[in-house]
């Protein structure tokens, strides 16, 4: 199928893929510094944007399937890649298929367990029904800050520093994504993610975590890196599930640190004591 995608900037290419419920517009708040130095392409997920949803359903599996077949299509196979969310998730997956480049993978789901699973499901549903009745009013919300704090609180670490814009871009996106509440479903309950055996990988890999992440919590990393054992892991200080939110500058330049030069070394944080 055909995703539909923007290009910005030149040089290398490097591919972004935003998370459940967003489109390309999720990497708003860093799409400019990032097309400062690369070639920029930025895809709507099936089912997201302007990207219709697949035909014979939208789990998590099926999306993967059908981005790697896209990237074949597009001769893009080999493309670093950064992932946020659920696409970070999906980042992963095309990592472990060896169909993408160096990649960044910034806080990604499908690491939890126990009570957690419903934790997530629940939480993020009730959000989202939430937002999907206050539709009227969103303009009027996230133009203020206390509006903000209100509606972001479970996705960022200081909501009332998003930006008004990106606010209403992403809440009526997380509104008006038809494929939102299958998609849901099966990243909490489908099949697990599976990991990539330790050697495995050819090109580098990091994921990021925001240490005060509440949808998928900080001690979720230690899963994602014993799935992945390649993988860096670095942390963001005072930032949520989104860093392209609360740390632009700092996820830029862990893009580029990751992307630019492959045996660059990657400065890694590091933190045993995490919990949640």
């Amino acid at each position: 199928m055909d995703l539909h995608h923007i290009r910005r900037g030149s040089g290398k290419p490097l591919l972004l893929i935003h998370g459940i419920g967003g489109s390309w517009c999720s990497w708003s708040p860093v799409l400019d510094a990032l097309a400062a130095h690369r070639e920029i392409i930025a895809v709507d997920l099936p089912g997201h944007g302007q990207t219709p949803p697949l035909p014979g359903g939208n789990s998590f599996y099926a999306l993967a399937d059908a981005f790697a077949a896209w990237l074949r299509e597009q001769d893009l196979v080999g493309i670093d890649c950064v992932g946020s969310s659920m696409g970070a998730r999906l980042v992963l997956e095309l990592a472990r298929r060896g169909v993408v480049g160096a990649a960044v993978s910034l806080d990604p789901g499908g690491f939890w367990a126990g009570w957690q699973v419903p934790f997530f499901y629940y939480s993020v549903a009730g959000s989202v029904r939430l937002v999907r009745g206050l539709q009227p009013l969103l303009p009027a919300l996230t133009g203020n800050a206390v509006g903000r704090t209100l509606l972001l609180a479970q996705f960022s670490a200081r909501p009332w520093q998003v930006p008004a814009a990106v606010a209403l871009t992403e809440l009526r996106s997380f509104a008006n994504t038809p494929t939102f509440d299958e998609l849901l479903r099966h990243l909490a309950y489908g099949p697990r993610q599976e990991g990539a055996p330790r050697g495995s990988l050819r090109h580098p890999l990091v994921i990021g975590w925001g240490r005060q992440d509440r949808v998928c919590f900080p001690s979720q990393a230690r899963r994602a890196t014993a799935a992945f054992p390649d993988a860096a892991l670095y942390w963001f200080d005072r930032c949520g599930h989104f860093p392209q939110w609360d740390q632009p500058t700092e996820t830029v330049a862990l893009i580029l640190s990751v992307t630019d030069r492959e045996s660059s070394p990657v400065m890694v944080r590091q933190d045993a004591s995490v919990t949640n």
